[in-house]
């Protein structure tokens, strides 16, 4: 069921990134303002106000206790995800490929940039996330296996040197220690990798965590201006003969 949530959620966002493209080849002026297109603006506000309960449980710890007591987080992020993906759906039927006001393109380069940097966050993000958690694991397998091989015989202990005038005479009874086993190589070698593997998912992560705060941001933004399209709309509209 959640696979087939989240093909439905890429063939969503894919659309909603290609959609504007089709202004080039098709614009119905007269869309937005129709009872069609009203009603279209009307859902895609209601599914972007569906996506504030998660915001709100998340930063404030107050609604969190309070939310989280009926509705547990998942629940809430599934709802965030779904009503944000619907909304940015809704709202560019809405604009029928109408970008005459500088606002409309605005509303229209925000909500992409919203729509793209939540599914990276979301989805790209979780899966570093799981990446970095497995190559962890491998790197705490590696190690102790490292640590369970036996230590070579020459390294056990150190012998104390003969004097030098009795190795003309005599050979040396303690020979040098014998290289490394190959086991001993291989997970040496594996560690290193794992290790560098590792750090430079932890890099990624921290870069992929500063992604989320522009995503929050362009979210915020967003915001602003829906409701300034709104209180437009409303203005002029109860103004129309």
């Amino acid at each position: 069921m959640r696979e087939r949530g989240d093909i439905l959620m890429v063939l969503l966002v894919g659309f909603i990134l290609v959609f504007p493209a089709g202004f080039l080849v098709h614009a119905s002026p007269r869309f937005p303002g129709s009872l069609g297109g009203g009603l279209l603006g009307i859902l895609a506000a209601l599914c972007m106000l569906l996506t504030l309960p998660y915001l709100a449980a998340k930063h404030i710890p107050f609604i969190e206790r309070r939310i989280t007591r009926y509705v547990r987080k998942p629940t809430l992020l599934a709802v965030h995800i779904y009503s944000g993906v619907l909304g940015a759906f809704f709202a560019l039927l809405h604009t029928a490929h109408k970008f005459a006001s500088p606002l409309g393109l605005m509303l229209t380069g925000l909500l992409l940039l919203t729509v793209a940097s939540g599914f990276a966050g979301r989805y790209l993000l979780g899966e570093l996330a799981r990446a970095l958690r497995g190559r962890k694991s491998e790197l705490a397998s590696l190690q102790s296996a490292f640590l369970d091989i036996p230590a070579a015989p020459g390294e056990i202990g150190e012998t104390q040197e003969p004097p030098r005038w009795l190795r003309y005479v005599f050979t040396r009874a303690n020979q040098p220690a014998e290289p490394p086993p190959r086991d001993a190589i291989k997970l040496a070698a594996a560690i290193s990798d794992t290790e560098y593997a590792v750090r430079a998912e932890e890099v990624t992560e921290v870069l992929f965590a500063r992604w989320r705060w522009f995503h929050i941001v362009a979210g915020s933004l967003l915001y602003a201006l829906v409701i300034l399209h709104i209180a437009a709309a409303v203005y002029f509209g109860l103004r129309w003969p």
